[in-house]
């Protein structure tokens, strides 16, 4: 249709408006039946808060992994490796992560509080054991400094016999939220061998005082290794040197996605294998749909899922009892799951060669497999603890999983490159088309009424009307065109469906 405007007495017909970035498809229905023991949890959460359900499944894997990560490493195609997950889960503001979370981390938290009573008791003990270690080992130094010879070799044999400094009994707590790669380290020495860096705002760590610029590469470093299960090491010139072995770390992060953006665009994560050792989902939001009436609580699920939670939080991790550091047993695959796992690494590695569906994320293809393994191995032991081998049956659950994950990350990874200008200008574009209801439109009416916080001031309200202005969504009016009855020294018209302005 040619539109006729005050501007212009023949008429004028723009071209079609030009999309600011390429439609992202939506994510896959995530694969609930894989979930195995951890199902009924789930979907329990799910139920109630009516949240996608990646959000509680994501949850459920790292209070698993948290739980189970001491006793075993699973075996891989590359060898034994740690049943850590790592895991982001991508959802903006108002999709109940919290109320997804909080459900599934009960137990942890009773038995946190309940060790933490235990431990109040044990420090006390402890601080009267080493007043009395300290007061008769500076008793026996000073009888040592008035004599000689044989009241020495007297002395050397009351220390040697006194033994060593009493140690302080360890932290009881498992999780932490945004911690320095020191302070992981020192919870780490003092404190539990396997812990869950767990955050429903997982912005304060990725943009936290661990990630800024001058941490950033020792972070990431020190994170890569602890998923691999490598010793901890630390160098430095006031503390010396120290070396931390058999530790062990779930990581569950859950960021709004501006946040995301900024995590798989930033060449660091990305050229460091970082972001690839993360299972990452961002699923569709249910904003506006979860009505009282369609919730669907299942408490008896959940409490199943705290029972076991806290069998194996009460189970005794194999560890040497003075240094801490954890002896895992290994956990073989089964003939014929080793067999699935095989296969599906095959068919992952065709994907990634050039013009495959996987060329572009080659570095999280190539740890698909290992993620595979990894999610069987916590399936098994989360139903058996004492489990021998991984069974074929958790072996293609774990594929399932590690393939929507896959999934995720390569339809994530386009989203990533989106820089935040382009992204400001395409959520006003939805909203001129969606929400608002006038033909024209004034950088007021951008500051004052668009639901985009991030356009709140002048300049980057009038940098995202720039942007769609340059892609043909709106068309500049002659200054002083009359608007809702006052002449305009700037304002705009909008392009609709098909290249018409209205």
């Amino acid at each position: 249709m040619k539109v006729f405007n005050s501007f212009d007495e023949q008429g004028f017909t723009p071209e079609a408006p030009q999309p600011l970035l390429r439609e992202i498809p939506p994510g896959a229905a995530y694969p609930v039946d894989a979930l195995g023991p951890l199902r009924p949890a789930v979907e329990a959460v799910q139920g109630a808060t009516q949240a996608p359900m990646a959000i509680p499944a994501a949850s459920a894997l790292a209070v698993a992994s948290l739980a189970v990560q001491g006793f075993a490493d699973v075996e891989t195609l590359g060898g034994a490796r740690p049943l850590s997950l790592y895991l982001l889960t991508v959802a903006a503001s108002g999709e109940r992560k919290s109320s997804c979370d909080a459900p599934l981390m009960a137990a942890l938290r009773t038995f946190e509080r309940e060790q933490a009573r235990v431990q109040r008791d044990a420090f006390q003990s402890w601080q009267s054991a080493h007043a009395i270690w300290k007061g008769e080992r500076d008793r026996i130094l000073a009888e040592a400094k008035k004599g000689k010879g044989e009241k020495k070799a007297a002395a050397r044999a009351d220390l040697d016999a006194l033994g060593s400094e009493p140690q302080a009994p360890p932290s009881t707590d498992r999780t932490v939220t945004e911690p320095t790669f020191e302070g992981l380290t020192k919870l780490f020495a003092c404190g539990q061998s396997s812990l869950g860096l767990f955050s429903d705002e997982g912005g304060q760590f990725l943009g936290g005082h661990a990630m800024s610029p001058d941490n950033r590469q020792k972070t990431l470093a020190a994170l890569n290794s602890l998923w691999m299960g490598d010793p901890i090491r630390r160098t430095r010139a006031g503390d010396g040197a120290l070396t931390l072995y058999g530790r062990r770390l779930a990581v569950h992060l859950m960021v709004q996605p501006v946040v995301a953006r900024g995590f798989m665009g930033d060449p660091l994560a990305d050229g460091t294998g970082f972001a690839a050792r993360f299972l990452m989902a961002e699923p569709a939001s249910t904003i506006g749909t979860r009505l009282h009436a369609k919730a669907r609580p299942d408490p008896m699920a959940l409490s199943g899922f705290s029972g076991r939670l806290g069998e194996i939080l009460e189970a005794d991790m194999p560890m040497d009892p003075e240094t801490r550091e954890l002896q895992p047993r290994a956990l073989p695959l089964a003939p014929d799951a080793r067999a699935l796992l095989v296969g599906f690494a095959d068919a992952i590695e065709v994907a990634q060669a050039p013009g495959g569906a996987l060329a572009h994320v080659t570095a999280h293809a190539s740890k698909a497999p290992e993620h595979a393994a990894r999610l069987a191995g916590v399936l098994t032991l989360w139903r058996n603890l004492d489990a021998v081998e991984v069974a074929s049956a958790d072996m293609a659950s774990g594929i399932a999983l590690a393939q929507f994950y896959l999934t995720e990350a390569a339809r994530l990874a386009d989203a990533a490159t989106v820089s935040a200008e382009i992204d400001r200008a395409e959520k006003l574009r939805r909203w001129l088309l969606e929400g608002w209801r006038e033909p024209e439109i004034l950088v007021r009416d951008v500051l004052r009424l668009a639901p985009i916080r991030a356009l709140r001031e002048s300049p980057a309200a009038r940098a995202a009307l720039s942007l769609l202005e340059k892609h043909g969504w709106i068309v500049p009016l002659p200054q002083g065109t009359v608007v809702r009855g006052t002449p305009r020294k700037e304002a705009w018209r909008i392009v609709r469906g098909g290249g018409d302005v209205v």
